[in-house]
Order: C-alpha cells, then structure tokens, then sequence
C-alpha cells in the first residue's frame, strides 16, 4: 500500500529494543518501526531520507515497519510469512544478522547461524530453513543477489564449514571474508576437503 516514504527525520525514540522514527512527509509525521542497524547510517534529525516500508494490519494494532532497502523489506515479508515468525522476530533476525547473512543461513540450512538471534529457537530455525531455502534461492538469484562467497567451498562442504567456524565463536562476516580470501588458492578452490577449509579458515582469523 505504501511502497516507501521520503521525508525528513523529526524524531528518533528507542524503547524496549524497539526503535521508531518520526519522519515528516508533506508536514504529517508518519511513525515507522526500523531495523536498529538503520540508525548507524542515519546522520540524525534534519536528515532526509527515503525509507522502504511495510504496512502490518491487526485486529487491534497497524504498523508501519521502514527499511533501508527494497530488498530487505520484501525479506521481512518471506519472513512473516513463516508460521510463528512475527514482526518483531523478523526485525530481529534483520538486525542480529543483516541481509545478506541472513539469506545466507537460511538457504544453506544454517540453523545454527539463525538461532544465534535472541528468540529464535531451534525448531524456529528449521521451520524457517525448511520453509523459505527454495523461494529465497530463487528469489536471491532472479534479483542478482550474490551472498555466497564467490571463492568459498563448494555448496556441498559449505554449511559444515560455516558450522564448525560459528561454534568457534567467529561472527558470520569474519567467516564470510576469511572464506572469500583463503578461497582464493587454486589448490583449495577445488578441494572438497571441509576440514582443510577449516584449518585455512581459523590461520586466516588467527593473523
């Protein structure tokens, strides 16, 4: 109903971990829930933006929830279209691991990956990987989203790769980027070898 709005930013308010921005747009000031990474590219009141939104209707409550991308709206909607993943869990999961990781883990299986966010379980975890891995394959191909590591392991070794480097305590960008350098020898390129991956992997992280 209402694609995006641009406007200038009137108000930022944080409570309970949720975060609403006032944004004036032809002198009506429209309350939108964001993602909370969205401030760290906010310079603040005064600033104009334009936010991708997305209106949720209840019974006793309509919210405006804004994006900073297109792409990443229409995310949050394949992910409360999931059965027992409201918006707010889809913001978090937005927040905890960004869009591209989140597609990421989902398409490749990675619950382990998806329950590092607070709230989601386990089994919320499989339902998501078990109910959105083939629509956000396809879709993340038709839009041209390349979140793989172009050099990384090959898709066969690549979730028990992520796996084992996740419990180690490495976050899911440090993997990303450790995945994408060492993938760049052309011996390991096209080995299927995972614990060579993760042995390359951990002497990268470890410099």
């Amino acid at each position: 109903m209402i694609g995006y709005l641009k406007g200038t930013v009137a108000y930022i308010q944080k409570a309970n971990n949720r975060v609403t921005l006032t944004l004036e747009v032809g002198q009506i000031g429209y309350d939108i829930q964001i993602v909370p990474r969205l401030l760290q590219q906010l310079a603040g009141v005064g600033e104009t933006v334009q936010i991708f939104t997305h209106l949720h209707v209840r019974e006793d409550q309509i919210v405006l929830f804004g994006f900073d991308s297109a792409a990443e709206r229409d995310l949050f909607r394949q992910l409360v279209s999931v059965s027992g993943i409201g918006p707010q869990l889809a913001l978090a999961l937005l927040d905890t691991m960004g869009l591209q990781d989140l597609i990421q883990a989902i398409v490749v299986g990675n619950t382990r990956a998806l329950s590092r966010t607070p709230g989601v379980g386990t089994k919320t975890a499989e339902r998501l990987a078990l109910e959105l891995k083939t629509k956000l394959a396809e879709w993340r191909q038709q839009a041209g989203m390349i979140t793989a590591p172009s050099a990384g392991p090959i898709l066969s070794i690549q979730e028990d790769v992520e796996m084992t480097l996740l419990a180690l305590g490495y976050t899911n960008s440090e993997i990303a980027q450790a995945l994408q350098t060492v993938g760049q020898s052309s011996s390991l390129s096209k080995t299927a070898d995972a614990e060579e991956w993760i042995r390359r992997a951990i002497a990268w992280l470890s410099q």
